[in-house]
């Protein structure tokens, strides 16, 4: 049977979808339990209805819509991602994986196919973690890696609690996370990378995923005034956490995977003419091999203890911590079948980004297909895949899906 996806609705979605959530400005901004985020959710919400889909929604808010053919049995096979971005974002990142989702079950229906098994799309919350944290949080919860509990009571940002935001929104369900086993979890998502573009690729075959390591530093020296102090007598909190940062980047670019990032920081008292009596900043590790990330935690923790022995108060708070994951194998052989079988040109890969798929790997068999990102932009309005690319993944999605349902 061959079937195909329609593609003109994909990209038409992932338009209006774009579209939710826009500010006068033009920016996409749809943080989650936002009303912007309930605007996303509405829009998906009709969509699934008007595909005859069963909707379901937990606790935490994640959203399924289940088609459950007539003498189809067992656990479902799920696809999916997220729809909530970060501040001023591209269009695809997470919806390309829920909407593709959806284009499938249409696109059997349509095909008159007769699945063995239920399909099932999900949109999971706060994937992105910018107003709640930690990311990935409703697939975390799904995968019962954290309480709904606990989840629920997450305070963000901007102080507001994220049980009480879905409510108000509308999207505090009543399912219990989890209350869906996947037969099998297949997410397509853009690169977010260079990768393929740059060995002109047409989709990437996601075999594993980095782990990652966040971690909050706080430094306290001491203030004092800029000009009368000598450099001799000075415990200069700013200038600790750029020993820091230059000891990081050193370290990611001489070992083996790793990558390491400051992505904020913030000096006290923040005056021009005071030196910094405290920094706090981020820092980022990741690596897809867990004993090269724990040695580039250990790394840090030795720097963060020679500046303690100089006189420097050290303060660190755990963030995020998520191992490597590898996809279950048979799902990825799977997907490069149908990569060849639809003659696109692509590779094995590791994935750079946290994503969905990793949470929902600890309880169900699980991989991802990658499809390139122009100049490997994402999180940013540049952010960009060819409709041509949005397609043919979605298609292979469905091809994998399909297989996966007999």
């Amino acid at each position: 049977m061959t079937l195909a996806i329609d593609g003109a609705r994909l990209v038409y979605r992932l338009e209006a979808l774009g579209e939710a959530g826009r500010d006068d400005a033009g920016r996409l901004t749809r943080l989650a339990g936002s009303d912007a985020d309930k605007a996303g959710r509405d829009l998906l919400c009709d969509w699934m209805s008007a595909a005859g889909l069963r909707i379901e929604i937990d606790r935490i808010g994640n959203i399924h819509g289940l088609w459950v053919p007539e003498g189809a049995q067992g656990d479902p096979v799920v696809m999916g991602s997220h729809i909530d971005t970060v501040i001023d974002a591209g269009v695809y990142d997470g919806c390309l994986g829920v909407l593709a989702g959806l284009a499938v079950i249409e696109a059997l229906q349509a095909g008159g196919a007769g699945p063995a098994r239920p399909l099932a799309v999900v949109a999971y919350t706060n994937e992105e973690g910018v107003r709640y944290a930690p990311d990935m949080m409703g697939s975390l919860v799904a995968a019962g890696g954290m309480t709904a509990e606990e989840a629920l009571a997450t305070v963000g940002t901007d102080g507001t609690t994220l049980g009480e935001e879905l409510a108000r929104i509308g999207y505090a369900g009543d399912r219990e996370p989890g209350f869906i086993t996947p037969h099998a979890y297949v997410e397509l998502h853009v690169e977010q990378g260079p990768v393929l573009e740059a060995e002109g690729l047409g989709l990437g075959v996601v075999e594993s995923l980095q782990g990652i390591s966040w971690q909050r530093v706080t430094i306290g020296g001491t203030a004092n005034h800029a000009g009368t102090t000598p450099m001799a007598l000075r415990r200069d909190a700013g200038v600790a956490a750029a020993r820091v940062m230059c000891f990081l980047d050193r370290m990611a670019r001489e070992m083996e995977g790793a990558v390491a990032t400051v992505g904020t920081i913030e000096l006290v008292p923040g005056a021009i003419n005071v030196i910094p009596a405290a920094a706090r900043f981020t820092v980022d590790l990741r690596n897809p091999d867990e004993a090269r990330l724990t040695a580039q935690e250990a790394a840090l923790g030795g720097l963060l203890d020679e500046l303690r022995s100089e006189g420097f108060e050290v303060a660190t708070e755990r963030l995020a911590r998520f191992e490597p994951v590898l996809f279950d194998p048979e799902i990825v052989a799977r997907i490069e079948a149908a990569a060849q079988g639809r003659q696109l040109a692509h590779r094995r890969m590791t994935s750079g980004a946290g994503h969905d798929a990793q949470m929902i790997a600890r309880v169900a068999p699980s991989a991802m297909i990658f499809v390139p990102s122009r100049g490997g932009i994402s999180h940013n309005p540049a952010e960009f895949t060819a409709e041509a690319d949005l397609v043919a993944g979605a298609n292979v999605l469905l091809d994998v899906a399909w297989s996966l349902s007999r």
